[in-house]
């Protein structure tokens, strides 16, 4: 089976949660798929040796020609039951990568369990019950805001409400005071000018990216200081940024940094996109980063979307480490890599990928000595 059949196929599937980007799928409703994918799907496991139990839901891309199986091992006993463990299979690359999220203290969590399942499901009745719950107390108003853990968990006490052992709501909402989504958000306020380079450039230089061998395409560059920086030091180094520098040539290189891009994007698709446009332009790796922020910081602010909005009309997305690691593997379909908090690199290249551990082994070990 090529992508174009097996996008067709995707188009045609009626069961299931259905997203822009992907259909899910409960696995007592892959019978009422489609027969060539319920035949994809057997192969895949049979292939891959899937132990029964080890996945629940299937995620079917369609955009790309990837699956993901996932494991809710509470999808019927919890309420908002939590993501234990992703495997996801490249079927052009004929890859397969397994993320655990075990011990993640913010997991993706799931919603609106009826639309997973058959009409036939003996518990649909109670899903539907769950999700009406949630939309009286106007947990749902800002969708783009509850699909990991810790925001759920802060929404509900910010309705004034508890969860019970099987994350039923316990209390009286609130009515919602957050923010209107009609503002016209201040992107060009959020740059800033620096005497040294960014964080993330140190990370590279340490790393030993920046020592000339590499090319270096600043995508989002704000005012341009790490650009010119690295200039004086005569790197290959191109430049872009749609307020401050949209000149600038948009190129492949061997490096692309897409440096305290992402937070300040305030529509959740346009994220993306913009993250896999930096990736499919590195030729050899992407850094990406994004401003790092607990429940104690985003309170100061006015919510908005899913993230805030402050008094001059700016936009953040705060991330907590575990969930941007999350968004860029899960935006890429492949491995990110810590550099330093709210700082990753993906590699476009195996080898590259392990030649980068290897030297942050070497390096660790010399900081331990």
């Amino acid at each position: 089976m090529d992508f174009k059949e097996y996008k067709s196929l995707v188009a045609n599937v009626v069961v299931g949660k259905s997203l822009p980007d992907s259909m899910y799928v409960h696995i007592s409703a892959i019978d009422a798929l489609p027969k060539e994918l319920s035949i994809l799907i057997g192969r895949i496991l049979t292939g891959l040796k899937i132990k029964d139990g080890s996945w629940n839901i299937i995620k079917l891309m369609k955009r790309d020609f990837r699956v993901a199986l996932l494991n809710y091992p509470d999808f019927d006993s919890y309420a908002y039951p939590a993501l234990v463990q992703s495997t996801n299979i490249d079927l052009e690359k004929l890859s397969v990568r397994t993320t655990s999220y075990q011990n993640s203290k913010n997991p993706p969590i799931l919603h609106r369990k009826e639309t997973f399942v058959k009409a036939d499901y003996p518990l649909l009745a109670l899903f539907k019950e769950i999700t009406e719950e949630g939309e009286a107390a106007g947990l749902f108003e800002n969708t783009r805001s509850i699909g990991f853990q810790q925001n759920w968990l802060k929404i509900i006490r910010t309705k004034g409400l508890s969860l019970d052992d099987t994350g039923r709501l316990l209390g009286e909402a609130k009515p919602n005071i957050e923010t209107s989504e009609c503002i016209d958000v201040q992107r060009h306020l959020t740059a800033i000018e620096r005497n040294k380079l960014s964080a993330p450039m140190q990370l590279l230089a340490k790393h030993g990216y920046l020592d000339g061998e590499f090319s270096i395409f600043d995508y989002g560059c704000g005012k341009g200081d790490d650009v010119r920086e690295l200039e004086a030091h005569g790197l290959d180094v191109n430049s872009f940024d749609p307020i401050y520098h949209p000149e600038g040539n948009i190129v492949e290189s061997d490096i692309v940094n897409l440096g305290f891009v992402i937070n300040v994007i305030e529509d959740k698709q346009e994220r993306i996109d913009t993250l896999t446009k930096a990736f499919s332009l590195a030729q050899k790796a992407l850094v990406v980063s994004a401003m790092l922020g607990g429940e104690s910081l985003i309170k100061q602010f006015t919510p908005y979307k899913d993230g805030i909005v402050t008094s001059k009309n700016t936009f953040q997305k705060y991330y907590s480490q575990s969930e941007l690691k999350h968004f860029i593997e899960n935006s890429l379909a492949e491995q990110a890599f810590a550099l330093g908090q709210g700082i990753f690199i993906v590699f476009k290249d195996e080898d590259d990928t392990q030649e980068f551990l290897l030297k942050k082994a070497i390096l660790q070990e010399g900081m331990a000595a």
